[in-house]
């Protein structure tokens, strides 16, 4: 596979190009990580009453609904978005995942699953005690992600 980067002073956005003989499951993954990090540059505003944060998305938890809306839970803190759940999905990099109908987690902070097979798995965070649950419908998929996770960090 070659890599080729061209400069052009006169252009007036960035473009990637991947030509392939065949889309196959590798083109699919490089796919899905350069749209990754095009993600990260995505923008979220945070909220607490009238006042607005700027927080890194490395520092969010997981989104979930509840009575009020979204809310976006960090280690200490609980703040709301103004997105839908399947908004914030779309928006989102790919280490986010949803893990149930009212729950996107990001996969980068999951500590430990304590696995149920007849109901939903318990999902922990290290150094809080907020914990989500994660129903068996999305368990493969979150499985998938942390192995995804796995074998970054070893490449």
């Amino acid at each position: 596979m070659k890599i080729r980067i061209e400069l052009d002073e006169t252009s007036t956005e960035e473009e990637i190009i991947i030509r392939c003989k065949e889309f196959s499951e590798e083109i699919q993954e490089i796919q899905k990580a350069i749209a990754s990090c095009s993600q990260r540059t995505q923008k979220f505003s945070f909220y607490k009453g009238d006042t607005e944060y700027f927080i890194s998305l490395e520092a969010i938890l997981f989104f979930e609904t509840d009575a009020n809306g979204i809310c976006a839970h960090t280690k200490d803190s609980v703040y709301s978005v103004k997105y839908k759940l399947y908004e914030l999905e779309e928006l989102l990099p790919g280490y986010f995942v949803r893990v149930s109908k009212s729950t996107i987690l990001n996969s980068r902070q999951v500590y430990a699953i304590d696995r149920n097979l007849t109901a939903s798995s318990l999902v922990s965070f290290s150094q809080t005690h907020k914990q989500v649950y994660v129903s068996r419908n999305y368990y493969k998929l979150l499985k998938e992600k942390m192995n995804q996770r796995n074998v970054s960090k070893h490449v």
